[in-house]
């Protein structure tokens, strides 16, 4: 999935730091690849970006794995008190 259309307008601005070696080998991979530096800075940070927030969003269970968590899903609910203490507390930033 690409975040940006080529006719998407590029108003963000990012200043980055590398060693010069982290340069080269960045400049490299994008001759490599056929795209700018920006362009293969961005796609790459992209795809890292995508995969960060899948990996919040989604794991992977076999199927006994799944069978159980939905098994466990299913039982009635039971008290805990843990929980209980937990949701019973203020919250930091509401100051009402």
């Amino acid at each position: 999935m690409s975040v940006a259309t080529p006719s998407a307008s590029r108003t963000a601005r990012f200043g980055l730091r590398a060693t010069p070696e982290q340069e080269a080998m960045l400049r490299r991979a994008s001759e490599a690849a056929h795209k700018s530096l920006t362009d293969f800075i961005l796609d790459s940070a992209c795809r890292a970006a995508e995969q960060t927030l899948l990996d919040q969003r989604l794991f992977m269970v076999s199927g006994n794995q799944a069978q159980t968590l939905l098994d466990l899903l299913d039982r009635p609910e039971q008290f805990n008190e843990g929980l209980h203490e937990l949701f019973s507390r203020k919250v930091p930033w509401d100051t009402e």
